[in-house]
């Protein structure tokens, strides 16, 4: 079992808990499709999502590829999560 998930955290999670709800399935689905991948270490990369105001920031221990990158776009995109585009990463 992976123990070392990445930190969820969302600008005002005390008021506005359904942002935290939103990352752990945004989480979720970037896992299964990495997975799907073939990419089961990828998570591993991976050390903080933030939801900023519904932008989407992904920390990382080590850069990204596109692909990995992508997956987090089109979780984002979907109705997991925001809806939108709005995705920055941070190394």
């Amino acid at each position: 079992m992976f123990l070392d998930h990445p930190t969820l955290t969302a600008t005002n999670s005390f008021t506005e808990p359904d942002r935290m709800e939103r990352l752990l399935r945004v989480y979720g689905y970037v896992a299964a499709l990495a997975d799907v991948a073939g990419k089961p270490a990828f998570i591993e990369k991976v050390s903080q999502l933030h939801d900023h105001k519904g932008t989407l920031i992904v920390f990382w221990h080590d850069a990204p590829t596109d692909d990995e990158k992508a997956y987090f776009s089109q979780a984002w995109a979907s109705k997991m999560g925001d809806g939108s585009t709005n995705v920055e990463h941070e190394v």
